[in-house]
């Protein structure tokens, strides 16, 4: 275990995650049901995506490193590209998206059925989004799988947390664009170190 790939990857997932309609869902599931059942349903749906994004990119590593290097890299590059892309329209979306996941969770269920429903939700909501993509390649580029598991999986559950816990409040003092952006110089960031390593 590598303390510095859990801890860069937790900040990667977990900026990039944080303006996510991963965030919106959880904050809407909570307005639903209790927090705490939403948190174990959604943490739960992000335990079983974050172990296929893992054995995927395991089975990365096994490809030789240049091409692992140059597939991390166009990775880290596209997520920017899609944030950067998404970053001036996410504010007037967020509506959208509150109603989109609101539509989803229209009675009231409570323990195992709250879980379950909160679980379903963000299940169908999340292949192949950027985190997924990202948690690849980060296992790709260090080869350290079980890190890049307890950063990905801890980011996506301190993100489900906050949207419980304080989603509303932070979405009144915070512009999603902002974290669009910031997100996007992340993935430029780890795209520009993936590209040093690459040419030294």
């Amino acid at each position: 275990m590598d303390v510095s790939v859990i801890a860069l990857t937790f900040a990667a997932i977990f900026v990039v995650e944080l303006p996510d309609k991963t965030f919106i869902a959880a904050l809407v599931l909570s307005t639903r049901y209790r927090g705490l059942f939403v948190w174990i349903g959604v943490g739960l749906a992000f335990l079983v995506q974050t172990l296929i994004a893992v054995t995927v990119g395991h089975a990365v590593t096994f490809l030789p490193d240049e091409v692992v290097k140059i597939v991390a890299a166009v990775i880290f590059l596209i997520g920017a590209v899609l944030l950067i892309r998404e970053a001036p329209k996410a504010d007037q979306e967020e509506a959208e998206t509150e109603a989109e996941f609101a539509a989803k969770a229209t009675t009231s269920k409570t323990g195992l059925a709250a879980i379950g429903a909160s679980f379903l939700v963000l299940f169908a909501a999340e292949w192949g989004d950027l985190s997924q993509l990202l948690t690849i390649s980060l296992v790709g580029k260090y080869g350290h799988p079980v890190s890049v598991f307890i950063g990905a999986w801890a980011a996506l559950l301190a993100v489900s947390g906050l949207a419980v816990v304080a989603g509303r409040f932070l979405l009144r003092h915070v512009k999603l664009s902002v974290v669009f952006y910031v997100g996007a110089a992340v993935c430029l960031v780890l795209e520009a170190l993936t590209l040093y390593e690459l040419a030294s």
